[in-house]
């Protein structure tokens, strides 16, 4: 739990970051569909105002990294004041030097199966599209539910929970309750977009391959009932395409509420990797944290280590960082050489290496068993 002191560091702080939050008020216009929405395109960018359609023509279509901060403008404001809060009481996690659970690790390891992420895949990439604010938002919201409720069974004390959004696709939350509060987060968004709104996307990279994982890693340890030192989250975010609208809503409540997370390790897209590499970044993500997670890559899978940078907003561990929690981002491939069919109806089942997708659900289940002993 956060100190008494490091809380009045962290409350004396806020007023000051607080101020500097962006206070235009938000335009008006006459039509509800064509509604204004705040966002930032890099970290100095003070935010613009523009409609869904113009962020979808401007910045989605485009693959240019971007925030929707309308409900969250206060986020990077907080988690600056949480850092400054951790390097005052020098409190910035120690994350261990090399993995050091490797027999418990690889145990669980051996009954994860390559089936059910095929199986899952396929499922997810049949819905015509996932997008959070299309016909099938509410659709593929209830069978991510249903089916992270179903994984999770196996063990009666895991929680299973829909995290509501001012739009109708929920993200979903599963909890394994450790000994301490302290929580460590694994996670991946499952909303997906096409070449428009409308259109086709099966978003089987991007990022059916991602929420797999980490059902697999859930499933695996729902059913050995693992029971961790600190609090297992895995996270299922809605609305990542829309600017990472799922995850920073999740993290804005967290920060208010005063959540103690130890780290997060995000993926988006584990299927496409012509290099048969496994991708770390190491742009806006925690450097300890990114550092242990790169050592853990040789001991847990057989794939080669490549490092890469992917710029700003370009996955849910941005929302994390923003936060001020130490947030890491795994994915299959280095950006020059990553899948040319995401956001397309081409993203499909037949793009995705499911031997691939197999090393990243080894490497969560790794990461987590390590991670239960923060």
């Amino acid at each position: 739990m956060v100190g008494f002191a490091q809380i009045a560091v962290l409350v004396a702080a806020l007023p000051v970051a607080l101020a500097a939050v962006r206070s235009d008020a938000r335009p008006v216009l006459s039509t509800p569909f064509a509604e204004l929405r705040l966002v930032k395109t890099s970290e100095e960018d003070p935010g613009t105002w523009m409609t869904e359609e113009e962020k979808f023509e401007k910045l989605t279509s485009k693959r240019i990294g971007f925030m929707d901060i309308t409900e969250t403008m206060e986020l990077e404001a907080m988690g600056a004041a949480r850092k400054a809060a951790r390097v005052q009481q020098r409190a910035a996690a120690a994350f261990p030097s090399a993995a050091s659970h490797q027999t418990q690790a690889k145990t669980l390891i051996a009954n994860v199966k390559q089936s059910n992420l095929q199986t899952w895949t396929n499922t997810l990439a049949d819905f015509y599209n996932r997008y959070y604010r299309g016909s099938y938002a509410a659709t593929s919201a209830a069978w991510m539910y249903n089916t992270v409720v179903s994984v999770a069974a196996a063990n009666p004390a895991i929680t299973v929970k829909q995290f509501a959004h001012s739009y109708s696709q929920p993200s979903v939350i599963a909890t394994i309750p450790g000994t301490s509060t302290r929580v460590v987060v694994v996670s991946a968004h499952y909303d997906s977009v096409g070449s428009t709104t409308a259109g086709r996307a099966p978003g089987a990279d991007d990022n059916a391959s991602g929420i797999v994982v980490i059902l697999e890693a859930l499933r695996v340890l729902a059913a050995a009932k693992y029971a961790p030192g600190v609090t297992l989250e895995f996270h299922f975010y809605s609305g990542e395409e829309g600017g990472l609208l799922g995850s920073r809503d999740v993290f804005n409540s967290y920060v208010r509420s005063g959540v103690n997370v130890l780290a997060v390790m995000n993926q988006d897209m584990t299927g496409y990797s012509p290099n048969n590499v496994i991708a770390v970044f190491t742009d806006y993500a925690d450097a300890g944290l990114t550092s242990f997670i790169q050592k853990l890559v040789p001991v847990y899978t057989s794939l080669p280590l490549s490092t890469d940078k992917c710029g700003y907003a370009c996955g849910d561990h941005a929302s994390a960082y923003s936060a001020g929690y130490p947030a890491a981002y795994v994915c299959d491939e280095n950006i020059r050489d990553s899948s040319p069919y995401i956001h397309s109806a081409q993203d499909t089942v037949s793009t995705v290496s499911f031997p691939h997708v197999l090393e990243h659900a080894k490497l969560t289940v790794g990461f987590l068993v390590e991670a239960s002993y923060f």
